[in-house]
């Protein structure tokens, strides 16, 4: 491997995740851009246009792995029209280099529909939020709807410690009759679902693969019930048995 290639693996800004920069681009612009990428590289027609467009990707990739910071974004309309006029001065740059160049323009016009689709996900979210808190607080205590950086952090990744997507929002219900009403509800709003105990597996059955996902909690559920004598289907006789809450 050359020093170059070596410079080259993380050129995209507050990169420190373990998804490559080619990653990355294919996730916000697709397979055909970084093809284009790799093609301006060998033509040498790269540089500070290059660097101001792994800027834009930069900044939406370490907001949509930063809670904390798109919390901060969706709490503050001034501060998320100033980010977007941002993205799109820069992006503007780009185009202004492009010296008709198609293959920079395409570029061009891939991250700015990939920042498009960036804003209109972050006002979705908003009114995402809006809706699951209004239906869900008839559910069960609004303690136990948590949108917070904090619980979406700690329920992104289990004993395997393997991290693709940031939870939506973490329930934590009371009891078993509200986590059947909670399901239901998810279901309607369109929210994939995984449900969560300590979160000690090792097969990473409890890691969200996409961003509307809604973690169940389970820990709270810690009913036992007093041992009963009951048959079993298939068995002669009957067998002591109790009934054990999911936490």
């Amino acid at each position: 491997m050359t020093d170059t290639h070596t410079a080259r693996i993380r050129e995209i800004p507050y990169n420190y995740t373990s998804y490559s920069d080619r990653e990355i681009i294919i996730r916000f612009l697709g397979d055909d851009s970084w093809n284009i990428i790799e093609r301006l590289r060998n033509s040498r027609r790269t540089g500070r246009s290059a660097r101001m467009l792994f800027e834009v990707l930069g900044d939406m990739w370490v907001i949509e792995r930063n809670p904390y910071v798109k919390d901060d974004l969706l709490n503050n309309k001034k501060r998320r029209e100033a980010l977007i006029g941002a993205l799109k001065h820069r992006l503007h740059q780009v185009e202004l280099r492009a010296d008709g160049n198609q293959d920079t323009l395409t570029l061009h016009r891939h991250c700015l529909t990939a920042i498009t689709t960036f804003e209109e996900s972050l006002r979705d979210q908003l009114i995402l939020r809006q809706n699951v808190l209004s239906t869900l607080k008839k559910i069960t205590s609004p303690n136990n709807i948590d949108f917070s950086g904090l619980a979406r952090v700690s329920h992104s990744t289990d004993a395997t410690d393997w991290r693709i997507a940031m939870p939506f929002v973490v329930f934590k219900p009371d009891t078993e009759f509200e986590t059947a009403a909670i399901v239901r509800a998810c279901i309607k709003l369109g929210l994939t679902i995984i449900p969560r105990g300590g979160g000690t597996g090792y097969t990473g059955g409890a890691i969200p693969l996409h961003a509307n996902t809604a973690i169940i909690n389970t820990e709270k559920l810690e009913n036992l019930s007093p041992i009963v004598q009951t048959a079993l289907p298939e068995l002669d006789g009957t067998y002591p048995v109790t009934g054990c809450g999911a936490g």
